[in-house]
C-alpha cells in the first residue's frame, strides 16, 4: 500500500506542476520574464473606437504616461482590471491616459464590456490584431506603461486585485 501511495502523490505532484490550476493564481513577478519592449519606443498606432466614430492614437497623448492595455472581453481578469484602470485615469489626471485595446474578432461586444465595467477611457479595437502582433502581450491582460518620451518602461502581465497598486507606483515614478 505505501508504494501505492507514494506512486499515487508523486503522480498528482507530477499532474500539479505541469498543469497550474487557473490563469487567476497570482505568481510572483520576479518569476516574469523580460519583455522585448521594454525600454524600447512603443509601437505606434491608431486604432478605430469600437463603434467606429473616431480614432484613437499613440502619438495623440505624446507627452503623457500611458497605459496600452490589451484585452478581450472573453477575459474575466479583464473585467476586474477595467475598474481599477478608471480609478487611475480619474486619480492621476489628465497627464496619465489608458488605451484599452481590445484583441476580440468582432467589435460588438465592447460597447457592453465598457457599460458593464463602468470606464470611459478610450477602448480600441484591434481589427486583424496587427498592433497587438507588434506588442506581443504574452496574455490577456497586459498592460504597457510608456513614458513621456514614448518608451515601453513597464509590461504588466495578468490581473489580480492589488496589482494596481503595483501599476500606480510605475506610473507615479513616471509623473
Amino acid at each position: 500500500m505505501n508504494v501505492f501511495r507514494r506512486r499515487l502523490t508523486a503522480g498528482i505532484a507530477l499532474i500539479v506542476a505541469l498543469f497550474p490550476l487557473g490563469c487567476s493564481t497570482p505568481k510572483a513577478k520576479s518569476a516574469e520574464p523580460e519583455h522585448p519592449l521594454l525600454g524600447a519606443p512603443a509601437p505606434a498606432f491608431e486604432l478605430p473606437t469600437a463603434d467606429g466614430a473616431s480614432r484613437v492614437s499613440l502619438a495623440e497623448h505624446a507627452g503623457k504616461v500611458v497605459v496600452v492595455d490589451f484585452w478581450a472581453t472573453w477575459c474575466k481578469p479583464c473585467r476586474a482590471s477595467f475598474p481599477a484602470y478608471q480609478a487611475i485615469v480619474d486619480d492621476f489626471g489628465p497627464d496619465v491616459v489608458v488605451i484599452g485595446v481590445s484583441v476580440d474578432e468582432e467589435p460588438e461586444g465592447i460597447p457592453a464590456f465598457a457599460q458593464a465595467t463602468g470606464v470611459r477611457f478610450p477602448l480600441v479595437w484591434d481589427e486583424g490584431q496587427g498592433v497587438s502582433q507588434r506588442y506581443s502581450p504574452p496574455t490577456m491582460p497586459t498592460s504597457f506603461v510608456v513614458d513621456r518620451s514614448g518608451i515601453v518602461r513597464f509590461v504588466h502581465t495578468g490581473f489580480v486585485p492589488g496589482d494596481e497598486q503595483t501599476l500606480r507606483a510605475e506610473i507615479e515614478r513616471l509623473r
